[in-house]
């Protein structure tokens, strides 16, 4: 827990020394529906970072030491990549995927609202204890879950876990994390508190969950920094990094026709990253609602760096992931100079 201060501390004072933040936590708002890919951005308000109304312990206590080994590395000073924004996310962080190194942040740990990135830890947790060839119940109450989803969960009977893993991740499926978390956790209430151990477990202080898809907002909040640890968590996981970079897939399925045909919905990962040639996106998640706002993160390699950028509530992630990851290969060499690192980003 030390260590996890002093990387917070750290960020913030390094920050401080190139720009004035507004440090706010956002006042609480009835949640609405999820989607991963709105036509627009939003300009509502987000929510709160209070402990769930529902009754869901949260991660604030523990008596054992966090497992640090996916904690960022703060600079030695000030932030190597200075990429001011005209209109910038309300929270944001550019780090080495490998390392842990932090290259650029903004109110790094600030906890907001995060739509289904929720379910990055979703993912974490049935990768880590479901095998691959598990299968599950489907009940009622999957089977009819809103928002994004597969549609085709057949209610009262079993079905193979790896689908609905891949549902989870690439088309970001809120049936299918309703079904995994009824799964695992033996149902949705006991699961979320798995979640919330685990977050207290790797040290992510400002996470909180209440839901295993995101669909509500209320309590359900993060910040950049767990985010990208918990990116780093995810992709540490072969079965999730596989999954993460697979543009479509059609895994078989108990459902007429005999298969799910899935596309990732990630932007980067079917159309790439503006201005950097060669650059492989490797993940990872993307979501929105109307409190939290657009919320990405990617990943991608290039000359033997892989790095990540977190974006919470972005109102233009499709030119600010680009712009980021471009000023960090250049930082590292990867990318010829071309537009400064120092230099603002068109939003």
């Amino acid at each position: 827990m030390t260590r996890r201060i002093a990387t917070v501390t750290a960020l913030v004072l390094a920050f401080g020394a190139t720009a004035a933040v507004a440090i706010a936590i956002w006042p609480d708002r009835t949640a609405n529906n999820e989607t991963d890919e709105p036509p627009s951005a939003t300009a509502s308000v987000a929510g709160d970072a209070a402990a769930a109304a529902d009754g869901v312990p949260g991660n604030s206590a523990s008596s054992a030491a966090p497992d640090t080994q996916f904690a960022l590395e703060p600079p030695p000073g000030p932030q190597p990549v200075r990429l001011p924004f005209k209109h910038p996310p309300a929270g944001g962080i550019l780090f080495d995927v490998d390392n842990g190194r932090v290259l650029w942040s903004r109110n790094p740990g600030v906890p907001r609202p995060i739509a289904s990135l929720t379910k990055m830890m979703t993912a974490l947790l049935v990768a880590e204890s479901d095998p691959p060839g598990a299968r599950v119940w489907i009940s009622a109450k999957a089977a009819h879950t809103p928002g994004s989803a597969t549609g085709l969960l057949p209610k009262g009977r079993k079905v193979p876990l790896e689908p609905l893993l891949d549902a989870l991740i690439m088309i970001s499926a809120n049936d299918a994390a309703v079904a995994l978390a009824e799964h695992d956790g033996g149902s949705v209430t006991r699961f979320v508190k798995e979640m919330n151990a685990k977050a207290t477990s790797m040290g992510l202080g400002c996470t909180h969950y209440t839901t295993p898809n995101g669909l509500r907002d209320r309590g359900n909040h993060s910040c950049p920094l767990d985010l990208a640890e918990l990116a780093r968590a995810d992709l540490a996981n072969s079965r999730i990094a596989k999954i993460a970079e697979t543009r479509s897939a059609q895994p078989r399925f108990p459902i007429r026709g005999h298969r799910l045909y899935l596309g990732n919905n990630h932007y980067f990962l079917q159309r790439g990253l503006s201005g950097i040639p060669g650059a492989r996106v490797t993940g990872l998640k993307t979501g929105f609602t109307d409190l939290a706002g657009r919320c990405y993160v990617t990943t991608a390699e290039l000359g033997g760096h892989q790095l990540g950028v977190v974006l919470l509530r972005s109102p233009n992630p499709i030119q600010q992931v680009p712009a980021l990851l471009r000023a960090g290969f250049q930082y590292l060499g990867d990318l010829p100079p071309g537009r400064p690192t120092t230099a603002p980003a068109k939003d």
